[in-house]
């Protein structure tokens, strides 16, 4: 295929790919972020501390809600690792790190070299995709788990008529990688999986493809692959219908599975509701997919407009049609969170990087200055952030921000391609860099249970002993991380009367809120304060957080306690 323009340098292009691995690989530094990054560790360092890999514990009983694919990954890391931060993030970073040559492979079957380069770049750099390797949930592992399987799926439309069992190799892996989908989100996976794939067959006149027995028996066997994730769920709850699962008796995992933890929260009808917002993504997407947001709005708009007028086709409807399928499924949703379109960033990037490579010159020059006053507006907004928070090492993080700053404009002054990558990846290792070098750190000492749990590790005459967390309403606020990051046992404790009597012999280690411990003395039981810690809500910052003059008045006290 003849390039529109010619390809990056490979010199520069793989030194700005190490720049994009380095900038993500920065969000191993900063400890588990509460609370579901922690619940998540937490059921991983079960699963590795008992050996038992079929049930998932959380909270001191059965967990119902994701399913087990990625609490195994990170239960065999820690294995390999030892149970602590790096253990837990690293194999998400790998993943997404391999999403990234899936997706490089998979634009190679259709584009441009230079289209290939600017999509890798695309992604490593987009900001919710930076986020999710710092705060890392299921994304990370998705990322791959989407891309891998479209991109085999695609091999084998095309075909191998020189070696017939490539064709089969491809479709087997193609299924796989969705068995582990599927084993990772659930059913509605096959949307961004099998959208794009059909959208492309029924506009490229291939509509055949869909009556060929070769993609049923991808479905099957798909299936087939996540049979290990129904084992689990009908041992853990099938098998023992008396277990109380979300207030409830006789609740299936398989039901679950298949149909209450997608439909039901599409719906809303299930278990776990949420308030669904029609123009969530659409807002979302705007800073998530910084900084090439708008290249991506605009490139979708073209790529839809010429599709009605029938004018300057893709050379593929994979991307645009996985990438829209789910963007409206996951806004028609009841149920939506930031993070959830991290799982297309691929697709996005490859329109991104489709419309960059289609500018002429003079266009070219014009994005050029215009991304670079975005790069300046985030640095510039990074900057303003650090002056606000006030983190211990000001001096390092300004000089980190200058000496990147510098060096960026310094390398890539011209108006190119190249200059325009070279700007917007300095300008995401700066914030990157920032975020989870300077300011995290900084936050993470209001991650009380993280605080406390390194506090009773330190002091030889706690560290050994157990440790109860208490809340006799809900749990999740700290008490996951200080469970995850603690050495020795913890055991939550909902009821007084299962307190009072570990009490009634001997003291007690109880982590708790300040507001319970108070609770305690009031209903009679003898209560000292080790250490308090305060805690902040690190996942929702507001203003009066950041700002170190107003912190304090946010802050809510833990207290590590002794309770007779």
């Amino acid at each position: 295929m003849t390039d529109i323009a010619p390809p990056l340098n490979d010199r520069w292009f793989y030194a700005l790919v190490v720049a994009g691995i380095f900038l993500n690989a920065t969000g191993l530094f900063p400890p588990i972020l509460e609370p579901d990054g922690a619940l998540y560790a937490c059921i991983a360092k079960i699963m590795a501390q008992t050996g038992d890999f079929v049930n998932l514990y959380a909270v001191g009983r059965d967990w119902l809600d994701k399913p087990h694919f990625p609490f195994w990954v990170s239960a065999l890391s820690y294995l390999i690792f030892g149970i602590n931060t790096f253990a837990y993030k690293f194999p998400a970073l790998l993943f997404f790190m391999g999403s990234a040559i899936y997706t490089y492979k998979f634009v190679r079957l259709a584009y441009s070299k230079l289209t290939a380069q600017l999509a890798v770049l695309v992604l490593l750099t987009a900001f919710h995709g930076v986020l999710s390797n710092s705060d890392v949930r299921a994304e990370p592992y998705l990322t791959l788990l989407i891309i891998g399987p479209v991109y085999h799926f695609y091999r084998v439309f095309l075909g191998d008529k020189n070696d017939l069992s490539k064709n089969w190799l491809h479709l087997l892996l193609g299924s796989f990688l969705t068995g582990c989908a599927l084993m990772t989100k659930g059913l509605f996976v096959i949307v961004p999986i099998g959208a794009g794939l059909g959208l492309h067959w029924l506009l490229t006149g291939n509509w055949r493809e869909l009556l060929k027995p070769r993609w049923y028996l991808a479905v099957v066997l798909s299936f087939v692959f996540t049979l290990p994730e129904i084992y689990c769920l009908y041992q853990q709850f099938d098998l023992q219908p008396g277990k109380v699962v979300f207030g409830n008796t006789g609740v299936s995992g398989i039901r679950f599975f298949f149909w209450d933890s997608q439909f039901g929260r599409f719906f809303n009808t299930g278990p776990i509701k949420g308030a669904g917002d029609k123009f969530f993504f659409l807002h979302t997407l705007l800073w998530a997919f910084l900084p090439w947001s708008l290249p991506l709005y605009i490139g979708v708009g073209k790529a839809l407009v010429a599709l009605v007028k029938r004018q300057n086709p893709l050379p593929e409807y994979v991307s645009l049609g996985s990438s829209l399928a789910t963007f409206a499924l996951f806004s028609l949703s009841g149920f939506q969170l930031p993070h959830y379109l991290n799982i297309v960033f691929p697709f996005y990037a490859i329109l991104t990087a489709q419309f960059l490579v289609s500018l002429n010159p003079v266009n070219l020059r014009r994005w050029t200055v215009a991304q670079s006053i975005i790069g300046l507006l985030l640095v510039v907004l990074i900057v303003a952030v650090l002056f606000v928070v006030k983190p211990a090492k000001l001096g390092i993080a300004l000089s980190w921000v200058i000496i990147i700053t510098l060096a960026t404009i310094t390398l890539f002054r011209q108006t190119t391609m190249l200059s325009l990558m070279g700007r917007m990846v300095g300008a995401m290792l700066v914030l990157a860099g920032v975020l989870n070098l300077f300011l995290y750190p900084t936050f993470m000492q209001y991650e009380a249970g993280l605080t406390a749990a390194r506090f009773v590790n330190e002091q030889p005459l706690l560290a050994k002993r157990p440790t109860a967390l208490y809340g006799p309403g809900t749990f999740g606020e700290s008490s996951w991380s200080y469970e995850f990051y603690a050495h020795a046992p913890t055991q939550y404790i909902r009821e007084d009367s299962v307190l009072r009597q570990m009490s009634s012999h001997r003291a007690v280690q109880v982590f708790t809120t300040n507001t319970y411990a108070d609770s305690l003395e009031i209903r009679g039981f003898r209560v000292r304060r080790v250490a308090i810690f305060p805690y902040f809500h690190i996942s929702q910052l507001t203003a009066d957080f950041l700002n170190y003059d107003t912190r304090a008045t946010t802050l809510k006290p833990y207290v590590l306690i002794e309770v007779k």
